[in-house]
C-alpha cells in the first residue's frame, strides 16, 4: 500500500513539474495589448558557407543572396537579419514596431530601426537587417530588443538575452 502511494505522489509530482518547466519554457512575448509569437534570426557571415546536407540551410544562404551578383553586392548582403512574428488586440489604429540592437564594436549605444504599419492585420510580420556599410564597420549584433508600440503605450515586448 505505501508503495502504491508513494509511486502514486512520485508520478503525480513529475507531472507538477512538467506543466511548471513547459510553462516557464515558453516563448511567445505578451503584453496589454499585443502578443510577439516569434522572432527569427539569420546571421549572413562571410566567408565560407557552412557544408552541411540539409537543403533548408543552403536555401536560406541563397535567399539573402539573391540577385547578387559582383563581389561587392554580396559583401553589402553580409549581416544579421530578423523576422517578428507579432499580433495585436486592437487592429483599428496603426502601431509601430521598434528594433532596436547593439553591435560589437559600438559598446552599449543603442541603435534604432523602426516601421510604421498602418494595415494591422490578423498576423503580422516586419523584417529588419543590420548589414552592409553598417554590418562591416560597427560588428555583429550583439543584443536586440524589438517592441510594439501605439504612440507612447508599449503593447508587447521581446529582447535578446543579453539586453539589459
Amino acid at each position: 500500500m505505501a508503495s502504491a502511494s508513494r509511486s502514486f505522489f512520485c508520478r503525480l509530482f513529475a507531472l507538477a513539474f512538467l506543466a511548471i518547466f513547459s510553462a516557464s519554457c515558453s516563448s511567445v512575448s505578451v503584453g496589454t495589448g499585443g502578443q510577439i509569437s516569434k522572432v527569427k534570426y539569420y546571421h549572413l557571415a562571410p566567408g565560407n558557407p557552412v557544408s552541411t546536407i540539409d537543403p533548408a540551410v543552403q536555401f536560406e544562404r541563397d535567399y539573402h543572396l539573391f540577385g547578387a551578383v559582383t563581389r561587392a553586392e554580396v559583401t553589402d548582403r553580409f549581416g544579421h537579419y530578423y523576422t517578428i512574428f507579432w499580433k495585436v488586440n486592437d487592429r483599428t489604429q496603426p502601431v509601430t514596431v521598434r528594433f532596436e540592437y547593439r553591435q560589437a564594436n559600438t559598446g552599449l549605444d543603442a541603435k534604432v530601426l523602426e516601421e510604421e504599419i498602418s494595415d494591422v492585420r490578423r498576423s503580422n510580420r516586419s523584417k529588419f537587417q543590420v548589414s552592409g556599410s553598417e554590418y562591416n564597420t560597427s560588428g555583429r549584433v550583439t543584443a536586440w530588443k524589438v517592441t510594439i508600440l501605439r504612440g507612447k503605450e508599449e503593447l508587447a515586448s521581446q529582447q535578446s538575452y543579453l539586453w539589459n
